[in-house]
Order: structure tokens, then C-alpha cells, then sequence
């Protein structure tokens, strides 16, 4: 059975990879044809961000679009080869079932759309938000919405309210489950939507975190799962063959939101989110950059960061932005290698 199903997610996986890049040049014309592009910020309470980033005002946004569209079509597919031909060996490839993966297909699209309503506010400048966009109170509202359902589907109808402390022992956490699964949610999100600032950054920490938890979910035997988080990865893989510097597109919300939102769900589903700290360790420090930076402006009336998030405050140094990406995937890959060791000790195998 191992065998069938490591041959079920690398088939996916490259599946994943291959739909996205056919899909790209007929999205990527969609984008220019209808000049769905990024505005950049450009006021004085950001001047050395919209200074940096200027050159970059133009490029087309949405195209995360070819991920969770990627993920959605595969999904769809071959449970619909189940249900039509179930003893064909295509069946073999559906990883769509309700123990595993309605709930985290389910959130990435969902919030996939907010994300796409989003980035149509932000090309459209409309929205509460500097330049146009949602403003960070609604994101955060938007966000929590999304992880309240993921609590109840988990608490109410998975009868699921334990935690895994690695080394330690699983725990039951009764209904403070549910504050704690919003808040994973919630900070998971958020954190890859603040990670998402240069060319091929958030998608390739998000690979990095994908990889590392689907590896995990394998060895745990949620062979669905796996499958889901390896179609990501390749669809992933696909998108950032467009978006490394200079970028084709960016990803915007559609892809941040959704990625963050899944990433969180999948860390709950393995039963680990105890190691997003290390797993997302680059993604946790974007977020405490931001909230440091901004605490210290209305307390102290001085700034930390010459630039926030993080990776901005690298840029503003005069590092080149392809160097602090690649720095940053490194160090992403190396984290999500350790909490993979972590798990693997863990899991006893």
C-alpha cells in the first residue's frame, strides 16, 4: 500500500506541476489584456517602501489564481473518476475524502476568493485599504470567519479537540480548541499575506512548509493530505518558474490568503501546528517584524526597522531583493527539514 501511495502524491505532485504551466500563458494573457495590475503604495507614511517598489507598479497581481485553480481541478477530477469508473486505476489518484481533505480544499478556495475580491479592490483602488484593497481589520475578520468554521468542523463534526506536544503526549484541550485552532488560522494566514513582498519570497517559504508537512502527513498514513499538500508544492513549483525576479506576475491575495489559510489547516490536520514555529519559523518573524514596527511607532515615536516587514528592512540595507529571497528560501528549506526530523523522531519511525 506505501508503495501505491508514494506513486499516488509524486503523480500528483508532477500533475500539479504540469496543469499549472499549461495554464499559465492563457492566464497570464488574461491579466495584461484586462491590466489586472498591482498598485503600488505611494504616500508618506511608506517612502522607503514605495520608493524601493515603484518600478514594480504595472505588474500583473492574481496570479496565484493558477495554485488553488491547479489543486481545485485535479481534486474535482479524478473524484468524479471515482464515483464514475471507482474500479479503474485512475480512481486509485482521488485524495478528495471527508476525514482529510473537504476541510483544507474547502478554506483554499474560499479564501482563495476573498483573496481575488481583494486584489480586484486593490487594481481597482477601491476598499478601505492604502492604495485600495481590504484594509489588515478586515483581513483579520476575514481570517477569523474562515478559521471559526474550521473549529466547529473540527470540534463538532471530527469530534477532534486533542493536540499533539511533540516528545511530550497528545493532550485534549476540551473547547479551548477552538480559540487555540482560530488563532493557528488566523496567525498562519496573516503571516504568509505579510511574507508575500518580493518577487518569489512567499512561494518559496510556503514550499518549503508544504513539502515538510506533507512528508509528515505521509509517514502519519493520511496519504490525502500528502497528496494535497504535494499538488500544491507543484503547483507552486510552477508558479514561481513565473514569479522569481523580475516577476511575470505577482501572486496576491488570492494566492496569500489561501495558501496562509490551508498551510494553517494542514498543520492541524497532522496534528502538528506545535511546529509551525520552526516549520513557518521566517514566516512568524515576518508577522512579529510587523507588530514590533508598529508598536514602536505609537509608543516610542521611532522605528525599528528601517522598512517592515523584515525582508523589507534587508532591502532597505542594500541588499539586492534577489539575495535576501534566496537567503530566506534557504533558511526556510533548513527549518522545514528540522521540524520534518522533529516529527519523524516523534512519530517513532
Amino acid at each position: 500500500m506505501p508503495d501505491v501511495e508514494i506513486i499516488k502524491v509524486l503523480t500528483l505532485t508532477t500533475l500539479g506541476f504540469v496543469i499549472a504551466i499549461i495554464m499559465t500563458p492563457a492566464w497570464t494573457h488574461f491579466l495584461y489584456k484586462y491590466k489586472l495590475v498591482k498598485n503600488i503604495r505611494d504616500d508618506s507614511t511608506t517612502p522607503i517602501f514605495s520608493e524601493m517598489h515603484k518600478t514594480k507598479a504595472g505588474t500583473p497581481t492574481m496570479g496565484g489564481v493558477l495554485i488553488w485553480l491547479t489543486v481545485l481541478i485535479l481534486a474535482l477530477f479524478f473524484f468524479w473518476i471515482s464515483q464514475v469508473w471507482p474500479n479503474s486505476w485512475l480512481a486509485q489518484l482521488n485524495f478528495l475524502s471527508r476525514e482529510e481533505t473537504y476541510l483544507p480544499l474547502g478554506a483554499l478556495v474560499a479564501s482563495a476568493l476573498v483573496g481575488m475580491l481583494d486584489d480586484w479592490f486593490n487594481v481597482t483602488r477601491q476598499g478601505g485599504g492604502k492604495g485600495g484593497g481590504l484594509t489588515v481589520k478586515h483581513r483579520l475578520l476575514i481570517y477569523a470567519l474562515i478559521a471559526i468554521f474550521g473549529a466547529w468542523w473540527f470540534y463538532f463534526k471530527l469530534d477532534w479537540d486533542v493536540i499533539r506536544v511533540p516528545f511530550v503526549g497528545t493532550f485534549p484541550l476540551g473547547w479551548w480548541f477552538i480559540p487555540f485552532f482560530i488563532f493557528i488560522i488566523v496567525g498562519t494566514a496573516f503571516s504568509v499575506n505579510e511574507a508575500d513582498g518580493l518577487d518569489g519570497l512567499a512561494g518559496g517559504i510556503t514550499l518549503a512548509a508544504f513539502a515538510s508537512y506533507g512528508t509528515i502527513a505521509f509517514v502519519q498514513g493520511n496519504y490525502n493530505i500528502a497528496t494535497f499538500c504535494g499538488v500544491i508544492s507543484g503547483a507552486l513549483l510552477a508558479f514561481l518558474w513565473f514569479n522569481i525576479n523580475p516577476a511575470r506576475f505577482f501572486m496576491g491575495d488570492t494566492g496569500a490568503m489561501s495558501l496562509g489559510v490551508a498551510l494553517g489547516i494542514v498543520a492541524m490536520v497532522t496534528n502538528y501546528p506545535l511546529l509551525l514555529p520552526i516549520i513557518g519559523f521566517l514566516l512568524m518573524l515576518e508577522t512579529l517584524s510587523v507588530i514590533i514596527q508598529l508598536t514602536s511607532k505609537k509608543i516610542r515615536k521611532k522605528k525599528v526597522f528601517l522598512s517592515a516587514p523584515l525582508h523589507h528592512h534587508f532591502e532597505a540595507q542594500g541588499w539586492p531583493e534577489t539575495k535576501v529571497v534566496m537567503r530566506f528560501w534557504i533558511i526556510a528549506a533548513v527549518l522545514a527539514v528540522l521540524g520534518l526530523v522533529i516529527a519523524v523522531i516523534d512519530l517513532g519511525i
